[in-house]
């Protein structure tokens, strides 16, 4: 998540400046060929503008649809927290309060689920985009994604004994074997007559809105923008940015007939050509910056901070001093 007011302008031409090579380029040599006299390639303005109209529609579509996907990631997450407060004070209060051994377990339970679940979130998929260069040189350059720093083990391994963290690293759906280790803790609790039947109820809806919340984000992170979609803009954007200047050609060669620009006027087409070509390609590659909320691009839902401030949040109801370190943004990107 970017917490700035802005992207630096810089920063952002630097970010699409392949973008603007391509359009420049796409623009430089249909207007050469134009300047030596090849007429014929000049077509008529009309069905390019008609393209251009349907190619801002779609993706003006996919950028509604990307930002929906976006917001529904952080309704997730925003659920997360409010279900681990209320959990996590059930919990303590359920079982004898602050320095009580179970209540402590349930919640380092608790902090187990919360990492493995933003581990699996941060795990590429064929259709991500963080392999992408732009991607790649950017993040090199101002902020690093923290599962990819710490290894998975070594970040969870305060909060499991041995036994329980090699019996979960050996699952594939670690967090949600996570929660189901959590609802056995709690079955047994209710057992020995640590909890009521009442008490165990309650933690037990948690558990389900846990399951509900988690299944929610694997959806998001396991279905993408239908790739149709996505294609069809793809290809019609293109197309309209390789037309643009084909279809401007006449316009700006009679642009200044009868003033003293005429015969230069032709030339203006490469800046304006590629400054809105330019636009619609950026517009397309912001609109997949943040289609997939949880691969660590820098428009991502900030699950790492999340994670931490609950479990900052969940520590001080127990009043224990180890709490986490803060994550803060790094050039404005919290993660």
């Amino acid at each position: 998540m970017h917490t700035g007011k802005r992207y630096p302008l810089r920063e952002f031409i630097v970010w699409s400046r392949r973008d603007i090579y391509l359009c420049f380029f796409l623009t430089l040599v249909p207007t050469i060929l134009f300047c030596f006299g090849f007429t014929f390639i000049a077509i008529s303005w009309l069905p390019v503008a008609m393209l251009g109209t349907a190619v801002a529609f779609i993706v003006g579509f996919k950028n509604n649809a990307s930002y929906n996907r976006l917001w529904e990631a952080r309704q997730i997450y925003g659920a997360i927290i409010n279900d681990s407060r209320s959990f996590a004070v059930k919990a303590r209060d359920f079982l004898g309060g602050k320095s009580s051994v179970h209540s402590r377990l349930l919640f380092d339970r608790h902090f187990a689920w919360l990492t493995f679940l933003r581990y699996q979130l941060r795990e590429p998929r064929k259709w991500e985009t963080m392999d992408e260069l732009r991607y790649e040189e950017y993040m090199s350059k101002a902020y690093k994604i923290p599962e990819r720093e710490e290894p998975l083990e070594s970040a969870v391994q305060s909060f499991l004994s041995p036994d329980e963290l090699a019996y979960l690293l050996s699952k594939k759906n670690r967090a949600s074997q996570s929660l189901a280790l959590q609802s056995e803790t709690i079955n047994e609790l209710h057992r020995d007559g640590f909890l009521n039947d009442l008490q165990q109820m309650q933690l037990q809806k948690s558990i389900d809105s846990f399951y509900e919340q988690q299944g929610k984000a694997e959806r998001i992170k396991n279905f993408p923008y239908p790739r149709n979609f996505s294609s069809i803009t793809t290809y019609l954007l293109y197309l309209f940015v390789i037309l643009l200047p084909f279809g401007l050609l006449k316009e700006f060669n009679h642009l200044g007939d009868g003033t003293f620009l005429a015969g230069y006027t032709i030339y203006f087409l490469i800046p304006f050509a590629t400054v809105v070509g330019w636009a619609f390609v950026t517009l397309d590659a912001v609109g997949d910056s943040s289609i997939n909320p949880f691969e660590g691009s820098p428009n991502d839902v900030p699950i790492t901070q999340i994670s931490k401030m609950i479990e900052t949040d969940l520590k001080e109801m127990l009043d224990d001093p180890n709490l986490p370190a803060a994550v803060a943004p790094i050039n404005n990107i919290l993660l």
